[in-house]
């Protein structure tokens, strides 16, 4: 899966931000979980860097080197993202500051305060009301400090908060409830109906579990699931996806693990290994991974080629590409050649008709990876929605163009929303009168098949297939 825009943030290297965050969090209280995250918190509001670069930074350890702080750190962190919505909501009632005036640093300390108190039963309320006063101590008068105690100890009597009536006021009702914003609220109540948009916001705020895809160049997803027995609490196979694997509550770091030393999976959501499977790659022939990242579907690509043939993995970062040929190395794929060009710019026009397949696994607005990246429900915006649908479309013409007669072009967004979707297609199709939607694709398994379309369209999501939600058409050049 792309990350979703700003296309600056995610296409940013690694910098030395995590030493900032440190630093930062030491100015508040000593790196402890709780100011780590405060200060995570915080600066990511600035949106220059995404959450998945900044927590690759503060990832190693070194500063919560007990695994319990690890665990609190992310817990906090991703908890008050998942549900800031509502947490603003409950502090709006009991502070005589608007959420909105308040100091970013400030708020962010009453979210996690506040956060354990409704979430984490393990915390006593005064210690959770304590830390947070201690914390923002640091960063205000001792008076305004009093006042956040007062706002945070009523807080915690989060009962007697009276939220909107859903029959009356159904997208406030269901953004205090679910903690996901009002724009996208209204087009799923608009899109679903209520049943459907409640469900869906539900599955959304679940806490979804670790999916790996079996490296069938090198074992199987039997011996995969046996070597992760003992290593986690559950482990069971994926129930569309061939290859696939889910996790829950793995006892050890990923790097750490045998398997992963040996190049035995990668991480990657089910309904992504879906879209690899509908552009059904055969070996000895000539792909294209259009924007390939940091290669999680080329190595997906590889191994249902069989490593036979070649691929063509394609990014306009070189700090990316690097990271996908150190991962390459790490599955055994020999057939991946990376290379630094721009799919919509001049480059594609020196590889007309080059490739057999190409997967086009557009950046996009991420909206359906909210359960795993609560981040994106606070960094999008409607407005963001056509400036990406416009690249998407260079995109896919660019990459169309290199594509052979009676070749396979699969375009894929991890995105439900229409401007992304639907309408990319279409409007490449009236301009591209010499490609078609492959309707009926007969070569895929059984299991996946019902979730195509009558359209032709790839389509999941959450609530329905327990998997993220992506969009991915197979279309046919004539």
């Amino acid at each position: 899966m792309n990350r979703p825009t700003p296309a600056a943030a995610a296409a940013a290297p690694r910098t030395a931000s995590a030493p900032i965050i440190r630093k930062r969090a030491k100015r508040i209280t000593g790196a402890d979980a709780r100011s780590l995250a405060v200060t995570l918190l915080t600066e990511l509001e600035n949106g220059e860097r995404t959450l998945d670069a900044m927590l690759d930074e503060v990832g190693d350890g070194a500063e919560l080197p007990d695994r319990r702080d690890r665990d609190l750190f992310n817990a906090l962190v991703f908890g008050v993202l998942r549900w800031r919505g509502r947490l603003d909501y409950i502090l709006a009632h009991f502070s005589k500051m608007p959420p909105a005036k308040i100091e970013p640093a400030v708020l962010n300390i009453l979210r996690v305060g506040l956060f354990q108190v409704v979430h984490l039963t393990r915390v006593p309320p005064s210690a959770a009301v304590n830390t947070a006063v201690n914390l923002a101590k640091s960063l205000s008068t001792p008076r305004s400090a009093a006042l956040r105690r007062t706002a945070l100890t009523k807080a915690a009597e989060h009962g007697r908060v009276v939220f909107p009536d859903f029959t009356r006021t159904p997208v406030k009702a269901l953004a205090a409830e679910t903690s996901l914003p009002e724009w996208l609220l209204e087009r799923w109540l608009n899109r679903y109906g209520p049943d459907g948009a409640r469900a869906l916001c539900e599955s959304i705020n679940a806490i979804p579990p670790l999916t790996l895809r079996t490296n069938t160049l090198k074992t199987s997803r039997a011996e995969l699931i046996a070597a992760l027995n003992g290593q986690a609490d559950a482990v069971e196979a994926t129930a569309r996806a061939a290859d696939g694997v889910r996790v829950r509550g793995l006892q050890t770091k990923l790097p750490e693990l045998a398997a992963f030393q040996e190049g035995w999976f990668q991480v990657q959501d089910e309904a992504a290994q879906l879209v690899s499977v509908l552009l059904d790659p055969q070996p000895g022939e000539h792909v294209l991974d259009a924007c390939a990242g940091r290669g999680g579907k080329t190595g997906h690509i590889a191994q249902l080629m069989r490593n036979r043939g070649t691929i063509v993995a394609v990014d306009t970062s070189a700090g990316r590409l690097a990271q996908l040929s150190e991962e390459m190395r790490r599955l055994g794929v020999t057939i991946a050649v990376a290379e630094e060009w721009d799919v919509a710019g001049a480059d594609a026009a020196r590889h007309a008709g080059r490739f057999d397949r190409i997967l086009l696994d557009a950046p996009c607005s991420g909206l359906g990876t909210l359960r795993r990246n609560p981040d994106i429900r606070w960094s999008s915006s409607p407005k963001k929605l056509r400036p990406l649908a416009g690249m998407q479309l260079r995109l896919l013409e660019g990459a169309a163009a290199a594509l052979k007669p009676q070749g396979v072009l699969v375009y894929a967004v991890c995105s439900p929303e229409p401007e992304e979707t639907a309408a990319v297609v279409k409007a490449f199709l009236a301009k591209n009168r010499g490609f078609r939607v492959d309707r009926q694709p007969r070569d895929l398994p059984a299991a996946v098949r019902p979730l195509v379309g009558p359209m032709g369209f790839l389509q999941t999501y959450p609530h329905l297939q327990y998997m993220d939600g992506f969009y991915a058409a197979r279309l046919k050049k004539l």
